[in-house]
């Protein structure tokens, strides 16, 4: 009877033991980690024996085994796959449900409007996620936006300008398809319902992919939201009366097509040979030159009604219009003496020889004249 009473005492000390143990090993934060902080990598199936052994070999957790009852205790929370950085000691209960939230590591990635394919390829290379080859072989690929855009040669123009969260090394397939649907996501809420169900074409007829490319002209030539309807209505009249655009910003994507362009635009450039140089070519490009934002989409959407066929630049960020080409040549006169620090008009020529007779004659008589007495 005493053994076994001793026996019971033992297994009740060791059950309060183990208890101790378990609720110290995950309740009390732990660090076996250097301070600059330990990344963690949860594959897609693992499952949470594996995952706690990941955890304790990284330091992150005090005990695999503690963490695995505690995780079992909560069978209805899956751990989610991803990539995870721990930069201070905290509970291994904190580190279960960081898990099972999914609060992967993730670093912001802005794509400003207007920015081509290649800009955004560079932009992710210099932030270290990837090579910029890897980005521009999944943006060439066009089968994400064939239906809407059955001709599309790359996936430029539908890679929505906006911040993105992306891990340390994300795939460029993924980047892409994210950025696709975000697109797709603010396109079905701005534009009008398809023709017929026809998703390659508007109520009105014209097909989504002229709009998209005549938007991205749209933000490659002004960076005023206010400017960017007009600037649609100038090409729109083009288009019309079968004039070309001569839109410099087709001219420098045909230059980085080629890995050509450095820079600066000269006047040689204007002749290079390309389906996307409107100096050369009637009519819209052949697919978008950059990836415009929801401004320029609904510019291109509903143009400014104008009799504009011209503009040219300010030099403060905005245009001058005109409807007719001797307006336009006074504007581009403006706009070179601007440049050169000029006010944008000329001073008015001085008067006739007679006119300045007159005019001095009578500035001495006023001063000869008498003065008038009048009562203070």
């Amino acid at each position: 009877m005493k053994k076994a009473l001793l026996l019971l005492l033992l297994l009740v000390v060791a059950a309060a033991g183990a208890g101790a143990w378990g609720w110290y090993s995950i309740a009390k934060p732990y660090q076996g980690f250097a301070s600059e902080g330990v990344f963690v990598t949860v594959p897609h199936g693992a499952s949470s024996r594996g995952v706690a052994r990941m955890l304790e070999s990284a330091g992150v957790v005090r005990s695999a085994l503690a963490f695995e009852i505690y995780a079992r205790r909560h069978p209805k929370r899956s751990l989610e796959a991803g990539e995870y950085f721990f930069d201070h000691a905290i509970s291994g209960s904190d580190v279960f449900w960081k898990l099972a939230k999914g609060e992967v590591y993730e670093i912001p990635f802005t794509v400003r409007e207007g920015e081509t394919l290649y800009d955004i390829a560079h932009e992710l290379e210099v932030g270290h996620f990837l090579p910029a080859d890897d980005f521009l072989k999944a943006a060439s690929d066009p089968m994400m936006v064939r239906d809407i855009d059955p001709h599309a040669l790359t996936l430029e123009g539908y890679l929505f300008p906006a911040t993105y969260q992306l891990p340390r090394h994300p795939i460029a397939v993924e980047l892409t398809a994210a950025m696709v649907k975000k697109f797709k996501e603010q396109w079905a809420r701005i534009s009008p319902p398809p023709a017929g169900g026809d998703k390659t074409r508007l109520a009105s007829g014209y097909p989504v992919s002229s709009i998209v490319t005549l938007a991205s002209l749209v933000e490659r030539e002004t960076p005023k939201k206010d400017e960017r309807p007009l600037v649609a209505g100038v090409f729109e009249n083009r288009l019309r009366k079968d004039m070309m655009l001569q839109c410099d910003p087709t001219v420098i994507y045909a230059l980085e097509q080629d890995g050509r362009y450095n820079g600066t635009l000269t006047g040689a450039d204007l002749h290079v040979h390309s389906p996307y140089n409107t100096y050369e070519h009637t009519g819209l490009p052949p697919g978008p030159i950059g990836n415009p934002g929801e401004a320029s989409l609904r510019a291109a959407l509903q143009p400014a009604e104008t009799d504009y066929l011209y503009f040219v630049a300010n030099t403060q960020g905005g245009h001058f219009f005109s409807a007719t080409l001797e307006e336009h040549n006074r504007n581009v006169t403006k706009y070179r003496r601007l440049l050169a620090g000029l006010p944008a008009d000329p001073p008015p020529p001085p008067p006739p020889p007679e006119k300045q007779k007159q005019t001095q004659a009578h500035t001495r008589k006023k001063a000869h004249a008498k003065p008038h007495k009048g009562t203070a």
